[in-house]
């Protein structure tokens, strides 16, 4: 007879994760075109090169996911957040994105992202802290 155990963990053993994320990775490339979806970025730079700021996401047909932007600290509420979003989405259009869409933290850049047009679609008040994750749309 076959017994199953169970093992808990606090942090990733990279084995064990791997797998995991290989089995996902296959059951959902048979269940819908993942291979289609491509990184789309964007990177402002300071007159030395330096990168100071990015965005980065992923486009897949019509949509685009801006999943992470920063911006350096020192260069903050000066327009480069705006711009940076503003040339990634302008980049996704040239790939025939009509529909952009993110997540954010309220402690992150919510009123920024609705200052350029998107919308809050949901929000997650599940966290600690009155921290809520908005699920945005544009």
């Amino acid at each position: 007879m076959n017994t199953l155990s169970f093992s808990t963990h606090d942090n990733l053993p990279p084995e064990e994760t791997a797998l995991v994320d290989d089995g996902l990775g296959e059951a959902n490339d048979a269940a819908a075109p993942l291979h289609e979806v491509r990184p789309l970025a964007c990177f402002v730079r300071d007159e030395s090169g330096r990168v100071i700021g990015g965005a980065v996401g992923r486009r897949w047909g019509a949509c685009c996911e801006l999943q992470q932007l920063w911006v350096e600290p020192a260069r903050r509420r000066q327009g480069l957040g705006a711009q940076l979003i503003q040339a990634f989405e302008a980049h996704a259009r040239t790939h025939g994105c009509s529909i952009f869409y993110l997540e954010t933290f309220s402690f992150q850049a919510p009123r920024l992202y609705q200052s350029l047009g998107y919308r809050i679609a949901h929000e997650h008040k599940v966290y600690p802290h009155d921290i809520v994750k908005y699920l945005m749309v544009k």
